[in-house]
């Protein structure tokens, strides 16, 4: 891309703290196989030597904003306003792409032209590299490409990851960007808010790799008081029917998910609280029962029921995905 033509696709990608994974991220964005982007990196006041690795990669199309530490939120924040294409798609730092994922989005851009919101499967890889497909309930079967009308998720993995999303800068904007002062979730809000008021043009083949991180940050707990859940309590109140059903599961799925972070926290009130939230919503649910009686163990016996449930979770996503429709395979 001449320095004069603008770019089709803006990339943004916040920086903290990310030494150890960046040059990954940025690699797998230089080696797409379309090169009309831009890369804007915005490195919020890292203090590891993130932001000198990449000022080495000498690249026309990398641009970096430094500014103080204010949170994932306001660097996305930032970029989508210096972001000089109208599409704009997100990397973590942490992740990567496969070489056709900006052409694969650029594609669905140009078939959906009516959307504004363009999604991909993704893998999911453990911090050791141990990478597996996600499976959730409502997609066709791959290959597949077109409008999503629905978008489920509870008891599976989440439909989405930010760095398997790009969006019109116009619809970005329109639903507030992403909200600062929320260090966990924060793009969940968003997500389910571009998903209330635009289509979502999707390809169920898989071009993205998240990342787990190898250890939690210490900001990413629970919050109290709970910003996203009354954030998508409110939404919910919005909608038709039909559609705050399927809003009602992702919330579900976001208590559920708190409860276990407090139960590996051993906050056996909060977790149950978290729990109880999540049945109200769902109503009888063995899995949430079972849930409820593991917060109540002794702190190891909860860690040990804990490890056995994931194992089951995963022979669960398995199975489904040899014989639901509804799933797919990469």
């Amino acid at each position: 891309m001449s320095n004069n033509k603008m770019p089709y696709v803006t990339v943004i990608m916040p920086l903290y703290n990310k030494g150890a994974e960046v040059s990954r991220a940025v690699e797998s964005v230089l080696s797409q196989t379309v090169n009309e982007f831009e890369l804007i990196i915005v490195n919020d006041g890292s203090t590891d030597n993130g932001p000198d690795l990449v000022r080495r990669i000498l690249d026309p199309r990398i641009r970096i904003i430094d500014q103080e530490n204010s949170g994932v939120s306001a660097a996305r924040n930032r970029g989508i306003e210096e972001a000089h294409a109208e599409l704009i798609a997100f990397l973590d730092a942490d992740d990567e792409w496969a070489h056709d994922f900006l052409a694969t989005i650029i594609r669905l851009h140009t078939n959906y032209q009516f959307c504004n919101v363009f999604a991909t499967a993704y893998y999911y890889s453990t911090s050791e590299g141990r990478r597996r497909p996600v499976f959730f309930r409502g997609m066709p079967r791959k290959p597949w490409e077109g409008v999503l009308n629905h978008c489920y998720s509870c008891d599976f993995d989440p439909p989405f990851s930010m760095s398997a999303i790009a969006v019109t800068k116009k619809a970005i904007k329109s639903v507030g960007g992403f909200p600062v002062g929320i260090t966990f979730g924060e793009d969940l809000i968003t997500r389910v808010r571009l998903y209330i008021e635009y289509d979502i043009a999707y390809s169920t083949h898989a071009c993205s790799i998240y990342w787990a991180p190898k250890s939690s940050r210490p900001d990413r707990i629970p919050q109290y008081p709970d910003s996203v859940g009354e954030e998508l309590e409110r939404l919910v109140q919005k909608l038709e029917p039909s559609r705050a059903d399927e809003l009602r599961e992702i919330a579900a799925s976001w208590h559920r998910r708190r409860g276990i972070m407090q139960i590996s926290l051993g906050e056996k009130e909060k977790a149950l609280l978290e729990i109880h939230k999540a049945k109200a919503i769902l109503g009888m649910n063995g899995d949430l029962n079972l849930l409820a009686a593991i917060a109540k163990m002794p702190k190891g016996f909860s860690a040990i029921s804990l490890s056995f449930l994931k194992r089951a979770k995963a022979m669960k996503r398995r199975l489904v995905s040899m014989t639901s429709q509804s799933c797919f395979f990469c």
